[in-house]
């Protein structure tokens, strides 16, 4: 996807603020369930596939719903969405409310793909 100039300067200006995590090193944790991870992509994304496991928290919603579903500040959060951008978005806000252990999946979803790793 082509994203808008805009967009691509917003998010290039936070990325300094963001943890990412890979793609690979996400998998690989999955079996330790020592993270949460949440799909920030929004309800006709998720109900086409998703990682196992994930919750659904559209980039709309996740700011104001986090502190219901997720009230440990220091709980390590793991976002992702389509490829990386807006679940950094969501990252820096979820650390802006306080949450100190939060990463993006770089390469999001479609770097899930790529490597043909299970969805639901």
């Amino acid at each position: 996807m082509e994203h808008a100039p805009g967009f691509v300067k917003l998010v290039e200006g936070i990325l300094d603020q963001v943890t990412e995590i890979s793609v690979q090193d996400v998998h690989a944790a999955l079996s330790k369930k020592d993270f949460v991870l949440i799909d920030v992509r929004e309800d006709n994304e998720w109900q086409v596939d998703h990682v196992p496991g994930a919750k659904h928290m559209g980039r709309g919603i996740i700011e104001r719903d986090i502190e219901k579903e997720i009230p440990d500040k220091d709980q390590k959060i793991v976002l992702y969405c389509g490829g990386g951008y807006r679940s950094a978005l969501s990252a820096v806000n979820l650390q802006k409310m306080g949450y100190t252990n939060v990463l993006s999946m770089a390469g999001g979803i479609r770097g899930w793909r790529e490597l043909n790793y299970e969805l639901e």
